[in-house]
């Protein structure tokens, strides 16, 4: 056996420094053992020697009779290394170290963490900092958790994972009240052996799960991640993330609009949508979208029917799935007869949601209603409303819905508008998806939307060639990012560099009647705000207005240029900013959204990560907010959006040609002309790193 299949499933299982006071919290992992009906063999280990439980206490890991499949380490840090030391040398295929005061702790924490995994050796180690492992399948609790004291534990199909051991326990107890089943739950800690990731590539190939589920404050392997999310979603086991850190502003840059526009969680965002990953947007998502996985069951689309026995809830449920832009179309004709004739009314006052309020809750009704809307054409999933009527006759919904959601293909929840946890816990047992709260249902119709399991292609970036070799350390100015940008198939306005004010008329020759002018400085970021940019400039006046250029730097205390760029004037089109930089967290990253000096004022952006595809281009326009514009509204003609999708795969042809050398890049203005015209950079900035070492 693999090391994680006998540490899920360990068919021996040691536990260092249990006690038998069962006031303590290290008496607690023998005492879940038994009281879970776990099968194997308990090995308590505890100096004193005696008895726990009725079971023979060993006084050290040395006189074991065997080598345990996992042992769960309940000492403080100072003996935990000792004892991790030990079990490496019976050959203990994984140890748990609960223990704190590891890398989350400072300097001394880190330098601790590091001697532990040495101390393991070939073992493998879960935490330090966790609270263990739940296998509810094979009734194996590796935990001290409190919430293992309650009496009933559902084991199910879905699986969790969690970099916090507390919200493991919270978790495991609102499963448990709301009669969702767990397979397998696991707090990875501080992840100084195994990780969310290791965790995720095990689950794919176990047979007890079939979502996965993960608490995520950080990643330690994104690449890797993203292999098994892939490898997930090609296997039909959905996974869903909660992922802590919203609020954090993210890596903001000094000298691009692009890092101030992709934050930290907004890349986050993109990299779970590229991986076939739904996040959950809020806790109670985590537990209520993965449930709803289970059966199966997706929906082709976002036409929803409501079935209530009350009209205020049913309202609430309708208003929650309006705002996330469901179809809560009326029923179609066929249906809204079958309806009428049960409720003796016309069938033209047939409305959605279904209320059956003044018709009087009848279980023959129920199951009519019910089965006039399952089988309607008109709609792709329905929210049963249980109304009050569920307190005081639990069965009366729930056994109708239970017995109509047998066999069915489409998504079948419902809403307990009273507080009725016995008709939640049934129905949730009996596969039918229940919920507290009206916004929980369009959450996760939303999850139930059927979608294309996603590929990326491998990356195969191109040799970096002599000019990207030429190219210094440190950041570009604006003429030589342009020659880069152009070199990669991305077309600039016509422009030519000026040394002087004196210079400048010769260098406008040929640019047309009017251009414009700036200051050329890899050292001025935002050139228009400290007045280094002049539009639509006849040829005779740019000395004089490159001379002012100089006085109005200079009055703004940025350094004096290294010359004057001048540039053919470009008439009409659609300023768009193109951006890479990298997440201080997931790596490459790039940015489209409408540019221009407003760039960050509007912040109409979209984020994809390398490597990206034809459709990823011309899905990073779609995904615009104002994308019609792009189309042509009101009256404005079509942009060449074919065009701006050569320009980012060129874009990121460049990046992946720099590799690492490549630290950010931008192109602000990127300007989108009218159909069949192209695109035009107008502005843009490359930092780089400096070239490898050459081979020794």
């Amino acid at each position: 056996m693999k090391a994680l299949d006998r540490l899920l499933r360990p068919r021996s299982v040691a536990v260092i420094g249990a006690s038998a006071d069962p006031g303590k919290l290290t008496a607690r992992p023998v005492s879940y053992l038994l009281r879970h009906g776990y099968p194997g063999r308990i090995l308590p280990v505890n100096p004193r020697g005696g008895e726990i439980a009725g079971l023979r206490c060993h006084p050290d890991i040395a006189s074991l009779p065997e080598a345990p499949d996992a042992a769960i380490v309940l000492l403080e840090h100072d003996r935990a290394e000792e004892a991790v030391r030990a079990l490496a040398a019976r050959g203990t295929a994984a140890a748990i170290v609960l223990a704190g005061g590891y890398a989350e702790a400072g300097e001394e924490g880190i330098r601790r963490q590091r001697a532990l995994v040495e101390a393991a050796g070939a073992m493998r180690l879960l935490g330090p900092n966790t609270i263990g492992l739940v296998n509810l399948t094979d009734r194996i609790t590796l935990s001290a958790s409190g919430a293992l004291a309650m009496a009933e534990l559902p084991a199910g199909a879905v699986s969790i994972v969690s970099q916090s051991g507390g919200v493991l326990g919270s978790l495991l107890s609102r499963a448990a009240d709301r009669g969702v089943g767990l397979a397998r739950l696991v707090s990875t800690g501080n992840e100084a052996d195994l990780d969310s990731t290791d965790l995720v590539e095990h689950l794919i190939d176990d047979e007890a799960t079939r979502v996965i589920a993960l608490y995520m404050e950080g990643l330690r392997r994104p690449e890797a991640f993203r292999a098994a999310a892939l490898r997930a979603a090609a296997a039909g086991k959905p996974v869903v993330v909660f992922k802590i850190g919203r609020s954090e502003s993210g890596a903001r840059s000094a000298t691009s609009h692009t890092g101030a526009l992709a934050g930290v969680d907004r890349v986050y965002d993109a990299f779970f949508r590229q991986c076939g990953i739904i996040r959950a947007e809020t806790f109670a998502d985590l537990l209520d979208i993965p449930a709803a996985l289970v059966p199966g069951r997706r929906a082709r689309g976002r036409r929803v029917a409501i079935l209530t026995s009350s009209g205020g809830a049913g309202a609430l449920v309708a208003d929650s799935l309006g705002l996330a832009g469901f179809d809560l179309a009326p029923p179609d004709p066929a249906t809204a007869a079958r309806l009428a004739a049960l409720r003796g009314e016309d069938p033209a006052e047939m409305r959605n949601p279904v209320d059956l309020t003044l018709a009087g809750l009848r279980p023959d009704l129920l199951r009519g209603a019910l089965d006039a809307l399952l089988d309607s054409p008109s709609y792709d999933a329905t929210v049963v409303v249980v109304g009050s009527s569920a307190v005081a006759q639990p069965g009366l919904v729930a056994d109708a819905v239970l017995e109509r959601a047998a066999g069915g293909e489409r998504p079948l929840i419902c809403y307990i508008s009273p507080h009725a946890p016995e008709v939640t816990r049934r129905l949730n047992g009996g596969g039918v998806p229940s919920f507290a709260a009206p916004e929980s249902c369009a959450a996760v119709l939303a999850a139930l939307q059927a979608r294309p399991v996603p590929a990326l292609p491998a990356a195969a970036p191109g040799p970096p060639g002599p000019l990207l070799a030429s190219m210094g350390a440190g950041r570009l100015n604006e003429a030589q990012s342009e020659v880069l940008f152009e070199a990669f198939g991305i077309p600039v306005t016509r422009e030519a560099v000026a040394p002087d004010p004196a210079g400048t008329l010769d260098a406008a020759e040929g640019l047309g009647a009017r251009v414009v002018l700036k200051a050329l400085s890899r050292d001025i970021p935002h050139k228009s705000d400290v007045g280094g940019v002049r539009v639509g400039l006849p040829a005779e006046e740019l000395p004089a207005a490159a001379a002012a250029m100089l006085e109005s730097l200079a009055r703004a205390g940025a350094p004096p240029p290294e010359g004057f760029l001048v540039q053919e004037m470009v008439r009409g089109g659609i300023e768009m900013i193109l951006g890479f930089h990298r997440d201080p967290q997931l790596g490459p990253v790039f940015l489209l959204g409408m540019g221009g000096v407003t760039a960050e004022l509007i912040q109409d952006t979209v984020l994809r990560l390398p490597p990206l595809t034809r459709e990823d281009a011309e899905g990073m326009i779609a995904g615009l907010r104002t994308a019609a514009l792009l189309s042509g509204y009101r009256g404005v003609p079509p942009s060449d959006r074919a065009a701006l999708a050569d320009a980012i795969l060129a874009f990121a042809a460049l990046a992946a040609a720099a590799g690492e050398r490549l630290l950010e890049a931008e192109i602000n203005p990127l300007v989108v002309l009218p159909e069949g015209q192209g695109v035009r950079a107008l502005d843009g900035l490359v930092v780089l790193a400096g070239p490898p070492p050459a081979p020794a």
